[in-house]
């Protein structure tokens, strides 16, 4: 997470969505970096809501607006697979070294995920709490000259970015079923992303 108090702005860390690169880029212009430990800094907004939104309201008095990154629902399992696919994996319980992306796919859409397949959820990630606190301005992960183009405006920097964090490349596929059964699953996740920036 990164916090800019003077554009009253926090910019919250989606797993798989490339905020790694962002945090780099932007870490000596935020006036707070949260890198570590990874609950805080991927919070989901319930937690932004619960801890660091009561921080700004209650001890400076302000409101901050929010910004966040959606991936792709499919693009977004297909990074956690490769991520947990990469070299050192093996064995390791969260590996999907053994598993086919369809199986990992197919797992991951049962109401009880095996280790390697229990990736969180972008949607409840980013589901706005019962007191309205959300997400104020949301950028599709595919849009990141818009995000660029927005967070140089509202910061005034030159941003530089560079890949970081990322998954090993290789082809994916998946079966007409398991996509049917994601597209049908995931609906309400697949319409967020249609709706964002």
């Amino acid at each position: 997470m990164l916090v800019f108090y003077k554009e009253r702005l926090a910019f919250l860390a989606v797993p798989k969505t490339g905020t790694t690169a962002y945090q780099s880029a932007l870490r000596t212009r935020a006036d707070i970096v949260i890198a570590n430990p990874p609950e805080l800094k991927h919070a989901p907004v319930y937690r932004y809501n619960r801890f660091f939104r009561p921080m700004f309201d209650r001890v400076c008095g302000v409101e901050m607006e929010t910004l966040a990154v959606i991936r792709h629902p499919l693009s977004w399992l297909g990074s956690w697979y490769r991520y947990r696919r990469r070299d050192g994996m093996e064995g390791h319980r969260n590996s999907t070294h053994d598993v086919s992306f369809d199986t990992f796919v197919d797992a991951y859409l049962r109401g009880d995920r095996p280790s390697y397949a229990n990736v969180g959820s972008q949607l409840k990630f980013l589901e706005t709490r019962p007191n309205g606190t959300g997400i104020t301005y949301l950028y599709k992960y595919e849009n990141q000259p818009g995000l660029n183009a927005f967070l140089e405006e509202r910061l005034k920097v030159q941003l530089n970015l560079s890949r970081e964090n990322t998954s090993p490349e290789m082809e994916l596929s998946l079966s007409q079923g398991t996509r049917n059964k994601l597209e049908r699953k995931l609906q309400q996740e697949f319409e967020l992303h249609a709706s964002a920036l």
